[in-house]
């Protein structure tokens, strides 16, 4: 890298000037790109006078005490403190205790966790001392080296009894009784973020707020009881209408939103008839989300066009009161986990979390990832994200706020791209995703905050660690107790060859597919090859040298499963068995593949002629479900417990 002073502005702004690409290629961002980052980011780079009059702009603001600052438990903490002077330590539970800075300006180490408020002077810090870990699976069901499985699902494709064709929380619940019968512990959900008005497409990674809920895929009759649902579905005259949307093999977004919110805006308008106990609890929902509810409510009523923002805070409280129901239900149909969440990595930068924290907020870019081997062109997500120095001048608020959100009610958290607590790729937006830079965030302060949350909550983490993975980055999180993801398709060495069950992370969940890739029985068909030809993403040539590498490849896994285990005789379900046998604390098996389908949730990098994110499942127990369902649901859960009484045999 050069000593210009753009270089240098970039550098101390946290731009990576200079990067590794996945194919191991250094590169250098581009000036024009630089200068536009930088702009975006409030720092004026158009000459290097103006950058380096930015620089020490730059400079001056770092200066400033944090309102926050994060630590471990049982290290000294650097507080910048006078040396010798007095300081007081107030927990959040209201206990304290006195102390003096050392001669180095730090605090005492402190032996517990929890948010503490330090008082030196006049100044008031808050410090965020964390556990050295994350709440993990071990903790979840009380054992030392857990073997246990569980099952990932799409929500908008698991049908309800009254889904409006675009699944809901009743039809999750089916699922989680399934799974539980047949042993499983969790249930690993798509997101479930607040949406905002549902155009022509949908996608769950484009929320309007992840603090909150959507309440397409709230269950009304399990909160107002089946009476009062269905006499709201009768006036509102949309029996025909849910009947006909639950027919479809493809969710219609547009009409099957309208129809579910038509629902919503007549249970409202009957609410006044519940009985007390209803109102009681919805006015205690209010009460409890306070402020954050009330502004959020205002936007949605803006934004959904309606004159009443009590119906926005009435849904959010169904949707709340429907999940926390499904958790409760899971946990006491014997699962160890329950409910799964998942965060999206950012939201629409229209939406309600944006305008809750504008202060914070990347201003002109959008979130994306470079190219890649299995994206060459990139990928722009059209999504914002908050900036790092955002995030410390707030004192975590945001960061922190959406923890508790989205592990709430629930036993866990998977996050999307979790190498975005280390770095993201920033794009201008409007810009290619090529002409994009990496900007990095204080990971520490972040995995820190983390791992205090997850305990707070008792949940475990996952972190979706694939793409472009910079060095060192999964050793950092699997340190901080945060589960990577083991994927079959990816989990090979150097030379392709499929690495054997007891090769793979013993700190990773392992999983057959994801929602972006084939399902195993599409993978093996070379389903995802034929669909970009017939998109024009490839042409014949091409298509016909991917179906001979998929050949090759589905070769390689077949040998792989040999190898490992016995008696294999059926590839589909052995290749279940082969991942189920690998020392992950917890594997998931997608419903997709649990019903041995071939097509695949999303396939990225296409907007139209795809069917992303409208493919319904089969009812967890119907007639289409039930024996090829029941039979690979076995082969996991029996190769999952021959797992763990091998351990055991090997402890």
């Amino acid at each position: 890298m050069t000593d210009s002073p753009l270089h240098t502005l970039a550098s101390a702004a946290g731009l990576l000037v200079d990067w590794i690409d996945a194919s191991d290629t250094p590169r250098t961002v581009g000036t024009d790109t630089l200068r536009s980052v930088l702009g975006a980011l409030g720092l004026d780079a158009r000459d290097d006078a103006a950058c380096r009059d930015s620089l020490r702009q730059l400079q001056a603001s770092g200066g400033s005490a944090a309102p926050l600052l994060t630590a471990d438990v049982g290290t000294p903490i650097d507080a910048g403190g006078t040396p010798g002077a007095a300081y007081r330590l107030e927990h959040e539970d209201g206990s304290h205790r006195d102390g003096h800075f050392d001669a180095q300006g730090r605090l005492a180490a402190i032996d517990r966790d929890g948010y503490w408020t330090l008082q030196h002077g006049d100044r008031h810090t808050t410090l965020a001392v964390a556990p050295v870990r994350c709440y993990g699976v071990a903790e979840a069901v009380g054992e030392d080296a857990p073997r246990r499985w569980g099952l990932s699902l799409q929500v908008y494709s698991a049908q309800g009894p009254d889904d409006a064709g675009i699944g809901d929380a009743d039809g999750v619940a089916a699922w989680a009784e399934r799974i539980a019968r047949a042993g499983g512990d969790a249930i690993a959900l798509s997101p479930v973020h607040a949406a905002r008005p549902i155009g022509t497409h949908y996608s769950p990674y484009s929320p309007g707020d992840r603090r909150f809920l959507d309440p397409l895929q709230a269950a009304p009759a399990r909160v107002l009881g089946t009476a009062m649902a269905q006499r709201a579905l009768q006036a509102a005259g949309l029996q025909q209408a849910f009947a006909e949307a639950q027919t479809r093999a493809l969710i219609d977004w547009p009409a099957s939103s309208a129809a579910k919110w038509q629902w919503l805006r007549q249970l409202h308008a009957d609410f006044a008839q519940a009985d007390a106990a209803l109102h009681a609890d919805f006015t205690a929902f209010q009460h409890e989300r306070g402020a954050a509810l009330h502004d959020y409510a205002a936007f949605a009523a803006r934004d959904f066009g309606d004159a009443d923002p009590a119906l926005h805070s009435f849904a959010q409280w169904l949707a709340a009161r429907s999940w926390a129901g499904v958790q409760r239900h899971a946990r006491d149909a014997g699962m160890g986990i329950g409910l799964i969440a998942d965060l999206a990595v950012g939201f629409d930068p229209g939406g309600a979390e944006a305008a809750a924290w504008p202060q914070a907020v990347l201003a002109g870019l959008e979130l994306g990832a470079p190219p890649d081997a299995f994206n060459g062109d990139g990928q722009a997500w059209g999504i914002g994200g908050y900036s790092p120095t955002g995030l410390r001048a707030s004192g975590f608020a945001p960061f922190i706020d959406l923890l508790r959100a989205v592990m709430r009610d629930r036993g866990g958290v998977r996050i999307d791209h979790i190498l975005g607590l280390l770095r993201l790729w920033t794009i201008p937006r409007g810009a290619s995703s090529a002409d994009g830079v990496y900007l990095r965030y204080p990971l520490h302060d972040l995995l820190r905050l983390l791992a205090l949350e997850s305990w707070r909550h008792r949940a475990i983490v996952i972190g979706e660690d694939l793409g472009v993975v910079p060095d060192g980055i999964r050793a950092e999180l699997s340190q901080r107790g945060v589960m990577g993801i083991d994927v079959l398709l990816f989990t090979r060495d150097a030379k392709g060859a499929f690495l054997a069950p007891a090769q793979w992370r013993g700190d990773a969940i392992a999983t057959t597919t994801t929602h972006d890739l084939p399902t195993l029985r599409g993978w093996r068909r070379g389903e995802d090859i034929d669909w970009r030809r017939r998109l024009q993403l490839s042409d014949a040539a091409q298509q016909r040298a991917d179906h001979l590498t998929r050949i090759a490849d589905v070769a390689r896994m077949d040998a792989a499963v040999a190898a490992a285990l016995p008696q294999a005789h059926d590839p589909e379900l052995d290749a279940l068995r082969f991942v189920a046998a690998t020392p992950s604390p917890l594997a998931l098996l997608p419903a997709e593949d649990a019903l041995g389908l071939d097509q695949q949730p999303n396939l990225p990098g296409t907007v139209d002629g795809h069917p992303n994110w409208r493919r319904r499942l089969p009812a967890a127990d119907t007639a289409a479900a039930g024996a090829p369902l029941a039979t690979r649901l076995e082969a996991f859960a029996h190769a999952r417990r021959t797992a763990s009484a091998a351990q055991g045999t090997d402890a």
